[in-house]
C-alpha cells in the first residue's frame, strides 16, 4: 500500500499562533502519512519554524489541534514530543564534540548495567545494529568532533531513531553538506521511508525538494498557499508560490571587469581556539570588480581565515594587505576605516545586537560620525531617514524600525546586516555564509546586491558551504581543505562534481570513494 493510501500518522488542524503585531500561523492544516517524505517550504518568516516549534512542544498554539494516529494530542514540551515518537534534527547540530558517538546518542537515555554503571556493550551493540539497518556503519567510540559534517548529520538521525522516532523533522538537513554527502543522506532518508518512518523535510534547495519529497506544502505569510506533487510542479512554480511573485533562480552575473589587486593574502597562518594551526600558509588575491569564492566543507579553516581578515582573530604568521597596505595586525575599526565591509556567518555573535532596535543596528558602524552624529550628539532624524530608506531598499519585513532586531525572523535579521554592510563605500567585502538558511526570494536579492557591489568596484571574498552559491556567483573558485587552498578553478568553467569531490577529499584519491571515510 502506498503512503498516499494510508491514514495520516500526524495531523495539524487549524493551527493559529499570534505574536504581538504578527500572526505567525493562520489556520494551517498539515498532515503526514506513514512512509512519506513531506517537504515544507516557505520564505523566512513565513511561519515554518513556528509551526514546527508547536509540533515539537516548544510553542503552544492559540487555536487548532494536533492528532497523532487519529487521536487528539497535547504536546507539552520536547520530551513529550519524543515520547510520542516525534523528534527534530535541528539545522545547527545538538551534539557535544568532545563526547563519543555513543555518548551523544545515549545522552539522557543511558542503559544501565546496574544502578551505578552504564551498560556500554549493550549500548554500542544497539547503535551499531541501528546504523547497519539504515545503511551506514559507524564506530560508537569515535569522538563526534573528529567526524565530517555529513557523518555528524547521521549521528543526529541515529540519536532520533534510538529514541524510537516515527516522525522526523529535518530542518535544512543539507545546508552544509557536499553534493556527495547529500546523496548519501538521501539514501538514508529513503531507507527510513521504506521502513515506514515519516519525514518532514524543510529546505530552501528546491531541486533537492523535488528529488526527495513525496508531497510539498508551501506556506506564505502564515498561511498554506498550495500543496504540490513533485511530478506536477517545478522550481519556478514553487518559488512563485513561496514568494508571491516571479523569482529568478539564477542570477545574471554578467561579465566581471577585474582591476588591480585589492586584497592580497600571503602565506597566512591562523590558529584555532585550541592553538592548533587551522589555516596553513594560505596565499591568494582578490581584485577590484571580482568575486572570489572559497568552497569547502565547514570546519576546514574557513572560520579562522575570515576571522583573521576581519580583525576578529590574530594571525600566527604571514600577512594580508588592502591595496598594498599591510593590515595583518589591524583591529576591526582600523579595517573598517580602510574599506572593509563584513557579513559574518554568525550574525548573532558578530553582526547584530538582538536587544537593540533595527535603526540602531543599521548604523552600528557609523553611529558616532556624520551624518548620524554631530560631535557627541546623535542626529535622530538622520538615523530615522537612513533606517527607513534601508528597510525599504532591502525589503526588511518589520512593523517598525524601533522594534528589537531579535524579534525579526532569521532572514530579516540577515537583511539588516546586509543592508548596513552593503550601503557604504566598500573596498573589500567579505561575505561569510551570506544566505545560510534563507529563502529563494532573499537569496535572489542578496545575490543581486553582491553582483552590484562587484560591479561598483569592490573586491568580494565569498566564503560559503553552499557549493551552488559559490559556483553561481564567483569569477574564480578556490577550494579549501584542511586549512589549505588545494585547487583553483574558473567560475564559469568549474565542474560541480569535481569541486564537490575536492571539498570532501582534497583530491587525495583518483576517484570519489564509494563509502565515506568516517573520520575524514
Amino acid at each position: 500500500m502506498t503512503a498516499a493510501a494510508l491514514a495520516p500518522v500526524l495531523e495539524m488542524r487549524g493551527i493559529t499562533k499570534r505574536y504581538p503585531g504578527v500572526v505567525a500561523n493562520d489556520g494551517i492544516d498539515l498532515d503526514v502519512r506513514p512512509g512519506e517524505i513531506h517537504a515544507l517550504l516557505g520564505e523566512n518568516g513565513a511561519g515554518k519554524s513556528t509551526l514546527m516549534n508547536i509540533l515539537y512542544g516548544l510553542a503552544v498554539p492559540d487555536e487548532g489541534e494536533i492528532l497523532i494516529n487519529g487521536e487528539p494530542a497535547t504536546i507539552a514540551g520536547p520530551s513529550d514530543a519524543i515520547r510520542r515518537g516525534i523528534n527534530m534534527v535541528h539545522q545547527h547540530f545538538m551534539l557535544v564534540p568532545v563526547l563519543s558517538v555513543a555518548e551523544n546518542i545515549l545522552l539522557g537515555e543511558e542503559p544501565m548495567r546496574d544502578p551505578v554503571f552504564l551498560d556500554r556493550k549493550t549500548a554500542n551493540d544497539e547503535i551499531e545494529k541501528l546504523g547497519r539497518r539504515f545503511g551506514f556503519e559507524i564506530n560508537p567510540q569515535v569522538k563526534v568532533g573528529s567526524l565530517s559534517v555529513g557523518w555528524q548529520q547521521r549521528v543526529e538521525i541515529l540519536k532520533a531513531l534510538y529514541r524510537s522516532a516515527r516522525v522526523l523533522i529535518l530542518d535544512e538537513p543539507t545546508a552544509v553538506l557536499t553534493p556527495q554527502e547529500t546523496k548519501e543522506i538521501f539514501e538514508v532518508l529513503r531507507r527510513l521511508k521504506a521502513e515506514g518512518h515519516s519525514i518532514i523535510f524543510i529546505s530552501h534547495k528546491l531541486y533537492e525538494v523535488l528529488e526527495i519529497a513525496d508531497r510539498i506544502t508551501v506556506i506564505r505569510r502564515g498561511k498554506v498557499v498550495g500543496t504540490r506533487l513533485p511530478g506536477e510542479t517545478d522550481e519556478d512554480d514553487l518559488a512563485t508560490l513561496m514568494v508571491g511573485r516571479d523569482v529568478s533562480l539564477t542570477v545574471d552575473r554578467g561579465e566581471s571587469k577585474p582591476g588591480d589587486v585589492v586584497l592580497e593574502v600571503d602565506a597566512l597562518r591562523v590558529n584555532d581556539d585550541r592553538g592548533h594551526e587551522a589555516v596553513r600558509s594560505v596565499s591568494f588575491n582578490v581584485r577590484a570588480g571580482e568575486i572570489v569564492g572559497i568552497a569547502g566543507v565547514a570546519g576546514n579553516g574557513q572560520d579562522e581565515l575570515v576571522g583573521s581578515l576581519t580583525g576578529l582573530r590574530k594571525a600566527a604568521g604571514g600577512r594580508f594587505s588592502f591595496a598594498g597596505r599591510d593590515l595583518t595586525r589591524a583591529g576591526v575599526r582600523s579595517l573598517m576605516d580602510n574599506g572593509l565591509a563584513f557579513v559574518p556567518g554568525d550574525r548573532h555573535r558578530y553582526g547584530i545586537i538582538l536587544s537593540f532596535p533595527i535603526d540602531d543596528n543599521l548604523v552600528l558602524n557609523e553611529y558616532n560620525r556624520p551624518p548620524f552624529a554631530r560631535g557627541f550628539v546623535r542626529d535622530e532624524d538622520a538615523v530615522d531617514r537612513w533606517a527607513d530608506e534601508r528597510i525599504a531598499e532591502f525589503d526588511i519585513r518589520t512593523p517598525s524600525r524601533e522594534i528589537p532586531a531579535g524579534t525579526l525572523s532569521g532572514g530579516n535579521q540577515q537583511k539588516v546586516v546586509v543592508a548596513r554592510e552593503f550601503s557604504g563605500d566598500t573596498r573589500v567585502l567579505v561575505l561569510d555564509q551570506p544566505t545560510r538558511g534563507l529563502d529563494v526570494g532573499s537569496i535572489e536579492f542578496i545575490h543581486r546586491q553582491t553582483i552590484a557591489k562587484r560591479d561598483a568596484g569592490a573586491a568580494v571574498l565569498l566564503v560559503s558551504a553552499e557549493l551552488d552559491e559559490v559556483m553561481e556567483l564567483s569569477d574564480r573558485v578556490l577550494v579549501m581543505y584542511r586549512g589549505q587552498i588545494v585547487a583553483e578553478r574558473g567560475g564559469r568553467t568549474a565542474d560541480r562534481e569535481e569541486v564537490g569531490f575536492l571539498m570532501a577529499t582534497g583530491g587525495r584519491d583518483e576517484r570519489p570513494p564509494q563509502t565515506m571515510d568516517v573520520a575524514s
